[in-house]
């Protein structure tokens, strides 16, 4: 048989000799095609399809569309996950793409963590849906990676191995009395109202009158909100049946927000204090003095920083109008926010069988802006409650023990998504930079990322020859007994849950079950 090269030529050769057949186009074109800039420029296209190139005089041939690309393998199908990929296929033509996630269901933190009533917040599932629809991209659920497959094994299968597998663990308190009924990690209590099977068990006690929130950040207000919100508001969310019940038999009346520094340290955005402020049905409680002075420093601080305080010093200083008054007089339900205050002890029940109130230490600041700390003062107050919702920080885990982590930061070893000292190994979201920033921030992170691979791809620091991909990771899995889940499998349990929450007016009704969800796929 003729070589490849000379193949090509007498075919091409050929084809320009031959007459086209009626209503054609020819593939290179003819002088009629070359007429103008815009024919000019289409005829380009055409020969850019033709897997040729010419280099140094010489006719070249181009990898054949079936020539394996970059064997890529991402770990976690969260905003870091999928916005890692979206960048990876994106610029690079032929690479593929694997997700693995321990999971049954995709999309992390989208799912599990943004509150039932913020949908719009949801949207960018769509994108990831298109993402994971990519003939160059597949999801593999339900592998546990460190458990059902070694990072190693992946290393040895892919031309690259990202990381981004988030913070899946919360911030201990750390004091005495922390594992009295009635305290819960604001992050368990996240996972059970939003559906997160290891948390569908969770069951918290609603029917005390105050709850106290540890911490004063967005979550912390996502917990307020969901605690203080009608259960009318949310029966048309896609927050779960279960919880739903729960929350219409709570007796919670007040919420307390606390923090161990003061106004200029909140870590909430504007929007949910607004939405806080206006909630339906509820006032909140601020202690004037706790903004003493803060209106002469106002100008100087950054723009956020400065519109979130305006913000506060307003609700907590100005006298409301006469209709903003007649809903704050009519309100049933109070959150307000404890600044200067530290969690010393969760106090007891008489019986010593659950939370009964939490002693807080008074605070004070030591530095100025950001990086002022909060200082004990020596003083203590105790403040009833039947409820204690830690919400002081998420924490990522070691996945592996052959991957570099450093327990005091929780995080990954890394240099821009590099695993420093372990080449072909990257990271990507909270797992490297710390649960920090909202789903923007870990877009532009993981872009980083999958930026920092592709220029090692292309500067020949990543393995070359072929690898294997899932091939070789598929059988150990069935080796082992594990069954992946595929995202057509999802698509299945997505038109399940869609179609459960239909009868009741709710975008969906979450499966929480996994045994369930293998049943209805049929394993």
């Amino acid at each position: 048989m003729a070589p490849r090269c000379w193949r090509w030529w007498h075919w091409s050769a050929w084809r320009r000799t031959r007459p086209p057949p009626a209503g054609s186009t020819p593939i290179f074109g003819g002088s009629d095609e070359v007429r103008d800039l815009a024919n000019a420029k289409a005829l380009g296209k055409k020969r850019r399809r033709v897997q040729m190139g010419v280099k140094l005089g010489k006719l070249q041939l181009l990898p054949e569309a079936g020539e394996q690309g970059p064997q890529i393998c991402v770990v976690g199908s969260g905003p870091a996950g999928f916005y890692t990929t979206q960048h990876l296929l994106k610029h690079h033509p032929r690479a593929h793409v694997d997700i693995y996630e321990k999971q049954l269901v995709p999309f992390g933190l989208v799912r599990f963590g943004v509150a039932p009533d913020h949908p719009e917040v949801k949207n960018v599932i769509n994108t990831f849906t298109q993402t994971a629809r990519s003939d160059r991209c597949a999801f593999r659920g339900n592998v546990v990676v460190g458990r059902d497959v070694a990072v190693s094994e992946l290393q040895a299968a892919y031309h690259a191995v990202v990381l981004s597998y988030g913070a899946e663990d919360h911030q201990a308190l750390e004091i005495p009395g922390e594992e009295l009924p009635g305290v819960f990690s604001a992050r368990a209590f996240v996972g059970w109202y939003n559906g997160l099977p290891e948390n569908r068990e969770l069951a918290p006690d609603l029917s005390c009158d105050t709850a106290v929130i540890l911490g004063q950040g967005n979550v912390a207000l996502d917990v307020a909100r969901i605690l203080l919100t009608s259960p009318g508001h949310l029966e048309k969310t896609d927050i779960t049946e279960a919880a739903l019940g729960v929350l219409r038999q709570s007796r919670v009346k007040t919420v307390w927000i606390v923090g161990r520094r003061g106004p200029l340290q909140v870590a909430f955005t504007i929007k949910e204090l607004r939405e806080m402020i206006q909630l339906p049905g509820t006032r909140p409680m601020l202690d004037p003095a706790d903004f003493l002075g803060l209106q002469d420093r106002i100008k100087e601080l950054p723009r956020q920083r400065k519109r979130l305080t305006e913000l506060l010093l307003r609700a907590a200083t100005e006298k409301p109008g006469a209709e903003e008054a007649a809903r704050q007089a009519s309100a049933a339900r109070t959150w307000g926010l404890r600044f200067f205050r530290s969690p010393q002890q969760v106090l007891p029940s008489p019986d010593g069988r659950r939370v009964a109130g939490i002693r807080l230490a008074v605070t004070r600041l030591e530095g100025v802006g950001e990086a002022a700390r909060a200082a004990p003062t020596g003083d203590t107050e105790d403040l009833p409650c039947g409820l204690v919702l830690s919400s002081v920080g998420y924490k990522s885990r070691p996945i592996d023990p052959n991957v570099p982590f450093d327990p005091k930061l929780g995080v990954i070893p890394n240099m821009e998504g590099r695993v420093l000292g372990v080449p072909g190994l990257y990271c990507s979201g909270w797992v490297k930079r710390g649960p920090t920033g909202v789903i923007a921030t870990t877009m532009t992170d993981s872009f980083l990322t999958g930026q920092m691979l592709l220029q090692d791809l292309k500067a020949g620091l990543l393995p070359s020859g072929p690898r294997p991909g899932y091939a070789a990771i598929e059988a150990l899995l069935s080796g082992r007994g594990v069954q992946p889940v595929s995202f057509s499998d999802w698509e299945k349990l997505d038109a399940e849950e869609v179609s459960r929450g239909k009868g009741a007016g709710k975008p969906r009704e979450k499966l929480l079950d996994p045994q369930e969800m293998l049943r209805l796929l049929g394993r």
